[in-house]
């Protein structure tokens, strides 16, 4: 008997669900849950900016540092840009 009443509840079960439990059933609900994750999304989106923000300034505050020790970021930076190419050897010489 116990066995008959878990069948039938399962199916009384199975019969209210939606065929994708991943989808909403109703427009409503629908709605709702790209609303919701629209809301979502752009909290995270201010966030990330907050976060840019911060990284910029520390940044900044860096180069300010630097400079005030008086390295030159600008020579630096061609270096990392273009590096003096090194003279190849023939392949005859590497072989």
């Amino acid at each position: 008997m116990a066995k008959e009443k878990s069948s039938k509840e399962s199916k009384a079960a199975s019969a209210k669900e939606p065929k994708n439990p991943a989808e909403p059933a109703t427009k409503e609900e629908q709605i709702g849950f790209h609303k919701g994750s629209l809301a979502t999304l752009a909290k995270e989106r201010q966030e990330l900016a907050r976060i840019l923000q911060i990284v910029e300034q520390l940044m900044q505050m860096h180069i300010g540092a630097l400079k005030d020790l008086g390295v030159d970021l600008q020579k630096e930076a061609q270096e990392v840009i273009a590096p003096v190419p090194k003279q190849k050897k023939p392949i005859e010489d590497i072989l």
